[in-house]
């Protein structure tokens, strides 16, 4: 048995309460893993993302995209975005996804970390214009990062380390009871790309 490389159970919910998170580990190899990285790299209309906070326009260092089933209007931090058509890649991992997760999405957000500099602050995905209680499947490649829960009334926290081609599942009242986050880090000076399923409401 290797105990540095154990299958984590896909079954087990990281969360003490209020909603389900099950981290289902590495599901590619290595290079599969690298392959999906260099090709997100190259193919996604990456741009640098935008929000407008306390009155002010703050453009991020971290880049983002917006794919989905049609050109779904997704609203977050008081921007727009419209979502573009899916790649065959992006494809690929939706379907992937989604015979893990044991259910379908119509849209995927994706975002770009060039270093450890590059975070997110505490946050729920619980926009009106995603399903509510819906699951979200996300998915990482590059750079293995640390991410943080965070209980919107107890305070209680939660740490796991999303890998290499790893993913993690969030569903049930998860965006409606706690936070998350991925906190930057100086010991992180690779990129990392993130991509979440979601499910919009049509």
């Amino acid at each position: 048995m290797d105990l540095f490389n154990s299958t984590p159970d896909r079954s087990q919910n990281l969360l003490p309460h209020d909603g389900t998170v099950n981290y289902y580990g590495k599901l590619f190899q290595q290079s599969e893993a690298d392959h999906y990285f260099d090709v997100l790299m190259k193919t996604i209309e990456w741009k640098n993302d935008e929000a407008f906070i306390m009155g002010k326009h703050i453009v991020t260092k971290r880049k983002v995209a917006w794919y989905g089933d049609e050109a779904y209007s997704y609203t977050y931090s008081n921007k727009s975005k419209t979502a573009l058509p899916w790649t065959k890649e992006l494809l690929e991992l939706k379907k992937i996804s989604e015979e893990q997760a044991g259910t379908t999405f119509n849209s995927c957000l994706l975002n770009l970390y060039h270093n450890g500099d590059e975070g997110m602050a505490y946050h729920s995905d619980d926009e009106k214009a995603l399903a509510k209680d819906s699951a979200i499947a996300s998915l990482s490649f590059g750079a293995e990062r640390r991410f943080l829960f965070k209980h919107k009334t107890t305070k209680e926290k939660v740490t796991l380390f999303l890998e290499n081609g790893s993913l993690l599942v969030m569903k049930d009242e998860t965006q409606t009871k706690w936070l998350h986050r991925l906190p930057t880090s100086k010991k992180v000076y690779k990129p990392r790309i993130n991509l979440t399923f979601r499910t919009m409401v049509v």
